[in-house]
């Protein structure tokens, strides 16, 4: 099944093995993107990637893209958001559709956070639990709180759309904390950079803080106390028996773990198992794949089957 993970700087493009549920390693093409393009040029660098795939597969295809966006129609809502805003209005669907020609009929858009958090569930460390709050931790902050390997949008156990960064911490909107233009800024004004606008990246920032940079681990520190903070009371509401982090900041996990850890027992603690991600690459695939199948065999169902996987209520009711 071919599957397409859009992000802020890159795609993937991928052809998933129905057989494994894993993406054929040969089939895997990454190439960059820029958010902040034209629509046109946004879609055809999308497009491009896509028909790099080998022909004759599936015309149904899965589609992994950040928000805003409305996952239904396929129309991006991307406004004040920093990336995409040339797609605020837009068909996306429609514009691929017609850019593949044959090779997609049928284009399923899910959340990114959440198609990384059912790749996890199916093929990582969110496997066998039946409740499980994914993180992502890249530009800003994602997040999917899954029931049974389904996202939860809607309801009391889960803050606004399932979303984390809505949330709140030492009183400000939790990116302004945690995020990777809150990590850096925080660093500069430590470091006493002129104007708060270091030239150095999270991923340079991780490496002065374990080479003993007294600022860079500050920001660390800073930055995922407060994630720790947000979420804790989120993940014992939602009953989770697992936090699973993802994202390019991932990667750090050293310099994560015991600054989340710090900010959950500031919050009270959790009973939930925290770990990084098993398949930080090819979650989002796995999971794109996934939503896909499901939308396809609903369709093949019956008339009653609209070819979109059904959502959960906080119940975890199918509707």
């Amino acid at each position: 099944m071919p599957v397409l993970d859009i992000g802020g700087t890159h795609v993937t493009a991928a052809l998933v093995d129905p057989a494994t549920g894993r993406p054929l390693p040969s089939s895997v093409l990454r190439r960059p993107l820029r958010s902040d393009a034209a629509a046109d040029s946004v879609l055809d660098a999308i497009a491009l990637a896509a028909l790099e795939l080998p022909a004759g597969h599936r015309s149904h295809w899965g589609v992994a893209i950040p928000g805003p966006f409305d996952y239904d129609t396929g129309v991006g809502r991307f406004t004040g958001v920093g990336k995409f805003e040339a797609l605020s209005g837009v068909d996306v669907g429609a514009g691929l559709r017609r850019r593949l020609a044959h090779r997609a009929e049928h284009l399923r858009f899910l959340n990114d956070a959440d198609a990384f958090a059912i790749g996890e569930y199916h093929a990582g460390a969110a496997a066998g639990h039946e409740r499980v709050v994914c993180l992502t931790l890249g530009t800003g902050v994602g997040s999917s709180f899954l029931r049974d390997g389904r996202p939860v949008h809607d309801g009391t156990r889960v803050p606004p759309d399932g979303h984390v960064h809505r949330l709140t911490v030492r009183g400000l909107p939790l990116e302004e904390s945690v995020s990777r233009r809150a990590i850096r800024a925080h660093y500069s004004r430590l470091d006493g950079v002129p104007g708060n606008r270091s030239p150095l990246d999270v991923h340079q920032i991780a490496a002065l803080a374990r080479a003993g940079n007294p600022a860079a681990a500050k920001a660390f520190r800073y930055a995922f106390e407060a994630l720790g903070q947000a979420v804790a009371p989120w993940v014992d509401r939602f009953e989770a028996s697992a936090v699973v982090i993802g994202g390019s900041m991932a990667q750090s996990w050293d310099l994560i773990r015991p600054a989340l850890f710090a900010g959950l027992v500031l919050a009270g603690g959790t009973t939930a198992r925290v770990s990084p991600a098993r398949q930080p690459a090819q979650a989002p695939l796995i999971g794109a794949a996934h939503w896909a199948q499901d939308a396809s065999n609903a369709a093949r169902r019956g008339p009653a089957g609209s070819g979109t996987p059904p959502r959960l209520t906080q119940e975890g009711e199918a509707v």
